[in-house]
């Protein structure tokens, strides 16, 4: 499956192929491993490192979860509620994200462009309220690692991405 995010006006942003790894009560569970591929206007990369990504059942967020040996553990990215177009996973990223390093420091990322595309894009005020409610919410739960964001949850995926990718080779 390919995940698609875009920028407020439609405007290209993240893309990436994935694999579903299954579904559990947090939502859906995709994974991509070490090598993956990710484009952007202006940047290009392939992942150091295994991450398995979560759309959940609800809410405006979209996590990245890492396996071990980049500066980040946990990102999400404040958006629109992710839906599926077919094999394609898409939402809109609000510019907001809640990120933990490696570090175990945790901290809102963006605030700056947040508030700065919000005048210049026009985003409707009910998005506003929604993606700063949606962001206080994760920076709780994600600095109480509460599930999914407990480490525990998130291991079961990687192994059963590091499960697949050993079956492939």
């Amino acid at each position: 499956m390919h995940v698609r995010m875009t920028k407020w006006g439609d405007r290209p942003h993240w893309e990436y192929r994935a694999v579903h790894l299954g579904t559990d009560e947090h939502g859906d569970w995709f994974g991509c491993p070490r090598g993956t591929h990710h484009e952007r206007p202006g940047l290009a990369f392939d992942s150091e490192v295994d991450k398995v990504v979560l759309a959940p059942r609800a809410g405006g967020w979209k996590a990245s979860l890492y396996a071990p040996g980049i500066w980040v553990d946990t990102y999400v990215d404040v958006s629109t509620p992710p839906v599926f177009d077919g094999e394609v996973l898409r939402a809109i990223d609000l510019d907001l994200d809640v990120i933990r390093a490696a570090d175990g420091s945790v901290f809102l990322d963006d605030e700056d462009e947040f508030v700065e595309h919000r005048a210049l894009f026009g985003y409707p005020d009910d998005v506003v309220r929604e993606a700063e409610a949606t962001a206080a919410w994760l920076l709780d739960a994600v600095r109480e690692r509460r599930a999914p964001f407990d480490g525990v949850t998130a291991s079961a995926w990687l192994a059963r991405l590091a499960d697949l990718a050993d079956g492939r080779r």
